[in-house]
């Protein structure tokens, strides 16, 4: 009998490699700590290559009816509310790149992947299955667990951030803490200021601040994210705080950028976390996947579109696979050059567009104000044009 493959954490990167790998008739156990499989935050944005991964997971039409699907990224100074650039997501856009732009609640995605996953009757689904290491004999691999132990063909570690699988495999420590403080709030959409219920991914970016807002849930509610350089030197994740405390150094932006932190409600702060890239995700019988792999910043709005592209490259290099593991190398080379690329332009833009003052200002507005659309197209051909696979190997 073959072994299945062992997907250790049940989140949005987990499950679309379950769903991936049922795609390609191979069975796998997908093993989550949590009591339930269900995913914690709110919107998260989807650029044309998370939609190449959702039509090559079969989900590509329900997302299509899910998804709120608006009609700019619009990049605003937060000093003067002076728009800086706009990319319209039009006709034109979607010709270009094969696919929509569009924003989704991380809970409706996750739920799709998770319904998929069980239709396929390829994926057994369990939870409260703590990761603590794992070990291999060249045959398969074990996963020993807080309660226990499971065997399969290979092990995918998926369980994020702070992944045990990478821990072992890898010992490079705790993530690098960037500094950056993020709060998040969904609000309805009546809360938001009349002339800010813009149909649009909108970023207020200013001197070490930003804020972004968009349409959620078919435009009923808008997802707030408001982020400040407050050099924080530890991790924070999900902590409850005020709005006093989110509108504290503020103070320099536009009325109309901060009427976004004054009409949020119920905020809650993270202290952004990622890694230097690395070119080693794999040991034998054992791969990372997600952010166990390239745990990335979040101003590329790519870390779901990445694990989910994983998800797809290592249905794709273990189909027919005899050897599985030259099948996990050749999904790491296929991989990991191109998601360092998305971590190393995270810390980029980060920098260099949401967050730079004076000169540096000066210089990101002069080029992106002399942006068109078709610029625009050229510099983003890279990311969103494909889902990272060799065209040759087709999808699932």
């Amino acid at each position: 009998m073959t072994l299945p493959i062992l997907i250790a954490g049940g989140g949005i990167g987990g499950l679309a490699a379950a769903a991936a790998l049922a795609g390609k008739g191979i069975a796998s156990i997908v093993l989550e700590q949590a009591p339930t499989m269900a995913e914690i935050g709110a919107g998260i944005q989807i650029g044309p290559n998370g939609f190449h991964c959702f039509d090559a997971l079969g989900i590509g039409a329900q997302m299509r009816e899910t998804a709120v699907f608006i009609d700019a990224l619009r990049l605003l100074n937060a000093q003067t509310a002076e728009e800086i650039t706009r990319i319209p997501l039009d006709a034109p856009f979607r010709a270009h790149f094969g696919n929509p732009y569009a924003v989704v609640h991380r809970a409706q995605l996750h739920q799709l992947l998770l319904q998929r996953c069980i239709d396929s009757g390829l994926v057994d689904l369990r939870t409260q299955a703590t990761a603590t290491g794992y070990s291999q004999d060249g045959t398969s691999v074990t996963l020993h667990l807080a309660d226990g132990a499971v065997r399969g063909r290979a092990l995918i570690g998926a369980e994020g951030l702070r992944s045990p699988v990478r821990a072992q495999m890898l010992g490079d420590g705790a993530p690098r803490v960037s500094g950056h403080t993020t709060y998040r709030s969904v609000i309805p959409r009546d809360a938001m200021p009349e002339d800010l219920r813009m149909n649009a991914a909108t970023l207020w970016a200013g001197p070490k601040c930003h804020i972004v807002h968009y349409p959620l849930k078919g435009g009923t509610v808008f997802n707030l994210v408001v982020t400040y350089h407050r050099d924080a030197l530890e991790a924070v994740s999900g902590k409850p705080v005020t709005n006093a405390e989110v509108a504290e150094g503020f103070e320099h932006v536009h009325p109309r950028a901060r009427a976004v932190i004054e009409h949020g409600r119920d905020w809650k702060q993270w202290v952004l976390c990622d890694r230097d890239p690395v070119s080693r995700w794999t040991d034998g019988r054992v791969a990372l996947l997600g952010d166990a792999a390239h745990p990335m910043l979040q101003y590329f709005a790519q870390g779901a579109c990445m694990a989910m592209e994983d998800g797809v490259a290592l249905a794709v290099a273990l189909d027919g696979a005899e050897d599985v593991e030259v099948a996990l190398t050749h999904y790491q080379d296929m991989r990991a050059t191109r998601t360092a690329r998305v971590q190393m332009n995270s810390r980029l833009i980060g920098d260099y567009i949401y967050h730079p003052d004076d000169a540096r200002a000066a210089v990101r507005n002069e080029i992106m104000q002399g942006m068109s659309p078709q610029d625009w197209y050229t510099q983003l051909t890279w990311i969103y044009k494909s889902n990272g696979l060799p065209l040759e190997m087709g999808g699932i």
